[in-house]
């Protein structure tokens, strides 16, 4: 980028401007990639690390106001785009090469709503501009292909990888695609982890350089609830870039909550922060708010264990019976007030992530199992 006098009043003027997710001013962060003033019109293009595709009128404004009092401008046009960086996996672990970035999202407790979060997360990215897959973990209980209204045996081109079939925009993956939904999964855990690590790796993520395209930006990861076999294989063998922990506001499901962000701090995989899901029911004939499982029990685990409360998703008949119908939230109502909260998660998510360190793999440890003498 040029450096000439106008140019260095608009980096200063931008300089007092910080992102209103990062807190991080665009020039500091080497986002602002043009300046060009011609009669009078000021172009900017402006590069973020997140996809934030809603907020692009509403961040212009904030440009707008920051160098309206420059010389020489009357009118200003912000090009905004995304480029989201790859981060390094932990030691010893491959990088996928059709993917930049895997997101876990998890919970200690079954029923509170994670899938459901997931689903929704992934197509709240990819409705801020980036592109997504899913990858269903739960090998014993899946419930993408229902939520994202898959069926069918995927494509392999090769008798050995697997083409993920597309649904909402979404490239996705699941362990409901290779067996018959009526047949229970009966497995013990090396078998699980074995499938698990055969999902992630033979399926064909996203179009890798080589054959010209652009890997997926993100791989959100359902994992199933618990800490186990899985969870521990995830935890070893996944290039895992950070963590979602998903819980409701009830003591007992806080409780298994932390052992799971716990968890992810022991394999030093970062906990990007909490999403408090049925936090409160409003009813829809008169309006009254009942907190049924408890108020505020996400935000006080967030505050004690260091990390953001990422939003707070009410009990909502409708995100079920959408998620079940197999058009979740972000699709049937994309407009609506529960897709903004999911929206604004996945802009954290997001923004949060492209904070860390893009090589924090000195910091992973070994991983070791101990019982009891």
């Amino acid at each position: 980028m040029s450096s000439t006098p106008f140019d260095a009043a608009v980096q200063d003027a931008l300089r007092t401007l910080p992102d209103p997710l990062t807190g991080q001013d665009w020039v500091s962060g080497r986002q602002l990639k043009r300046v060009h003033l011609q009669d009078g019109h000021l172009h900017l293009d402006i590069t973020l690390g997140y996809p934030a595709r809603s907020q692009w009128p509403a961040y212009t404004e904030l440009v707008r106001q920051a160098v309206q009092g420059l010389d020489g401008v009357r009118e200003v046009t912000v090009n905004w785009s995304t480029q989201v960086q790859r981060h390094a996996a932990s030691r010893g672990q491959a990088l996928l090469p059709g993917v930049k970035n895997l997101v876990a999202v998890a919970s200690g407790k079954g029923g509170v709503g994670k899938s459901t979060t997931a689903v929704n997360l992934a197509l709240a990215l990819a409705a801020e501009g980036a592109r997504v897959g899913m990858l269903d973990a739960d090998i014993y209980g899946p419930s993408q292909p229902k939520m994202l209204q898959l069926s069918g045996k995927p494509d392999s081109p090769d008798g050995k990888t697997i083409t993920p079939p597309v649904s909402h925009g979404l490239q996705a993956m699941s362990m409901g695609l290779l067996v018959d939904e009526d047949k229970a999964t009966i497995w013990r855990g090396p078998m699980a982890s074995q499938a698990f690590d055969q999902l992630l790796r033979l399926t064909n993520w996203g179009q890798t350089p080589e054959e010209g395209g652009e890997p997926l930006d993100y791989l959100v990861v359902d994992l199933p609830p618990g800490t186990g076999d899985v969870h521990l294989s995830i935890s070893q063998r996944a290039p895992l870039t950070a963590a979602v922990i998903v819980t409701t506001p009830q003591d007992i499901a806080l409780l298994d909550a932390r052992k799971g962000l716990k968890m992810f701090e022991k394999v030093s995989v970062p906990v990007l922060g909490i999403v408090e899901n049925m936090a409160v029911y409003c009813c829809p004939n008169c309006g009254h708010e009942a907190h049924i499982f408890g108020q505020d029990g996400g935000k006080r685990m967030a505050e004690e264990c260091g990390v953001p409360l990422l939003g707070a998703l009410p009990l909502d008949l409708n995100i079920r019976l959408q998620a079940d119908s197999g058009t979740p939230t972000l699709v049937a109502d994309p407009d609506g007030a529960v897709a903004g909260l999911y929206k604004a998660m996945a802009r954290q998510v997001a923004a949060r992530l492209s904070q860390l360190p893009k090589d924090y793999s000195d910091k992973m440890p070994g991983v070791s199992v101990q019982t009891p003498a």
